[in-house]
């Protein structure tokens, strides 16, 4: 079985996430999106309302599990039995931050990073854009998923 761990914090899912893991289904037999939980990080959402976020979103596609987890991410692949980590790039800056850790990764482990760049209809969106206009009461319809527009 092709099993990706795709990892990040989601807070909150936006709909470059959601095309990544869209794709990624197509790639892989299972797709897990993990939630790392880092107490240093201060977050918008409450862990268990970004997990539910994600779910919601995902909820007719068997191949999308949604998981929390704290530490390494390749012991999450280890403990999970996938192969892959599954990242989205959005330009330049991300794949060279990016690079990196799947370097180390690769040297601590047997996992594959692979990497999709995101759609250019979505490739201008982060999370923290999407918390900076929702902090001062802008429109966020069209940067993430209707399960986090329900919120």
């Amino acid at each position: 079985m092709k099993r990706a761990i795709f990892p990040g914090s989601f807070d909150p899912i936006t709909n470059g996430h959601f095309d990544i893991i869209k794709r990624g289904v197509s790639l892989f037999d299972e797709v897990i999106v993990a939630i790392g939980v880092n107490a240093e990080k201060k977050y918008m959402f409450p862990l268990e309302q970004r997990k539910k976020f994600i779910e919601d979103a995902f909820k007719k596609e068997p191949k999308v599990r949604v998981i929390t987890y704290t530490g390494l991410t390749i012991d999450l692949c280890k403990k999970e039995k996938a192969n892959f980590i599954l990242r989205g790039l959005r330009n330049p800056a991300d794949f060279e931050f990016e690079k990196a850790i799947a370097h180390t990764n690769r040297v601590l482990s047997k996992i594959e990073t692979v990497f999709l760049l995101t759609a250019a209809s979505t490739s201008y969106i982060s999370s923290s854009i999407v918390r900076d206009v929702m902090r001062n009461g802008g429109d966020i319809s069209k940067l993430v998923p209707e399960s986090v527009l329900q919120k």
